[in-house]
């Protein structure tokens, strides 16, 4: 891991220390290879991502850049605040992976009444000073709104040392680049990749993954009923349409951060024409590319499939019954959009993103039988819960941040 992404470090961190930071943050994992991957067919996989100490694949960027950023601060005698949207996962990922920092606090944005319990649970049940969450009466767009709000807001940005987290920080993009290698490694060979996306950054790792050598043959886009990724890649054109809610609510997302990042390389590394053509696609809700920029970027390795919710229970009921296995709605979709876009011949490796009792009322519903969590949070649904309600509304969320940074 820690030679993959080194050279993102350059002399940032030296690599002793970056590799004993690496091998530190990798120790938390319950299974002895980190990410194992298991065959589920002739020729498909599954990548498990979800053995870390919050039961998703951001623990393992996440594990990582909690130690990092609290050697680099400890270097340079500083402090941050860091702030973040979740749909799930990387609220409680974060948390985990900076709740044992001296010097970082973190404030958690999550969409009220649109995570699972247990991953609310994750999130609201830590115990420790420097760690925060909200709930807000809106969506996870509006959460990833208000958080970007704040960075473009200098002053405060400022005044409050403010970070990022979610996968507009490049660290998180860089560590999920690791398991695309390592997978590869494993299975020995070329494979294509099913990845169950919303913010596009954990299929983005993988298209790095490809541009730095990786022998990736074809990345299969798999969404929810919120399928706006889909929709471009089969029409060339990205239309926004209301968030629905589904069995897969970490994919519940209109607006994809991380497309942002590729459609910069579709531009030559232009900035100033992304941040237009971005411009454009929040004021009038569509956003098209040209066709020779889709026959270069997008056709010779994306694939994308649309997975509503009674097809991702139909593959969770089946793999419980062929496999004795429990998937959770989000590997469901992975799995779904391998069958339908795979290739003869070629080898699938679906990522496993979370685990299954992360989702038990959707895991109940497909199999009749409630999977049970890891012994490390098997008290979960007992611990006591911290919250904070608040108002989608930037003024009210800066005040509660501000008021929550230790000096």
């Amino acid at each position: 891991a820690a030679a993959i992404m080194q050279p993102f470090i350059g002399s940032e961190i030296d690599a002793a220390t970056f590799e004993r930071l690496s091998r530190e943050a990798y120790s938390s994992f319950r299974h002895p290879d980190v990410v194992p991957l298991v065959q589920i067919a002739p020729e498909h996989y599954l990548l498990e991502l979800f053995h870390g100490p919050t039961l998703a694949f951001k623990d393992v960027a996440l594990q990582l850049i909690g130690r990092l950023f609290d050697h680099v601060l400890s270097q340079r005698d500083q402090r941050v605040m860091i702030v973040g949207a979740t749909s799930g996962d990387t609220g409680s990922a974060a948390i985990d992976g900076v709740k044992s920092c001296n010097n970082v606090d973190i404030v958690i944005l999550y969409p009220r009444g649109r995570v699972s319990d247990v991953q609310r649970r994750q999130m609201t049940t830590v115990d420790a000073p420097n760690v925060h969450t909200i709930s807000i009466d809106g969506t996870f767009d509006d959460c990833q709104d208000l958080v970007k709000a704040m960075f473009n807001d200098a002053p405060f940005r400022d005044a409050n040392n403010l970070s990022a987290v979610n996968s507009i920080n490049w660290s998180r993009v860089m560590a999920q680049t690791v398991y695309y290698f390592t997978a590869l490694q494993s299975l020995g060979r070329s494979a294509s990749f099913s990845v169950p996306t919303g913010n596009f950054g954990n299929v983005l790792a993988g298209w790095i993954a490809k541009q730095m050598g990786a022998p990736i043959e074809k990345l299969i886009v798999g969404s929810n009923s919120n399928d706006i990724l889909t929709r471009f890649f089969d029409t060339h054109s990205m239309q926004m349409t209301s968030v629905v809610p589904t069995l897969s609510p970490s994919m519940d997302i209109q607006v994809s951060s991380n497309f942002e990042r590729l459609l910069f390389e579709m531009n030559d590394c232009d900035g100033g024409a992304t941040a237009q053509q971005l411009d454009a696609f929040r004021a009038q809700g569509m956003m098209s590319v040209e066709p020779d920029q889709y026959a270069s970027y997008i056709a010779p390795i994306f694939r994308a499939h649309r997975s509503d919710d009674a097809e991702t229970l139909s593959v969770m009921k089946r793999m419980y019954q062929d496999h004795g296995m429990f998937v959770d709605p989000h590997t469901a979709v992975g799995i779904a959009s391998a069958e339908h876009c795979a290739e003869p011949g070629i080898p699938t490796i679906t990522l496993a993103t979370a685990h299954p009792a992360k989702f038990p009322d959707a895991v109940k519903k497909a199999t009749g039988v409630v999977p049970p969590l890891p012994e490390h949070l098997a008290d979960l649904m007992q611990r006591n819960e911290r919250i904070v309600d608040l108002p989608n509304d930037l003024q009210a969320v800066e005040a509660f941040v501000a008021s929550r940074q230790r000096r």
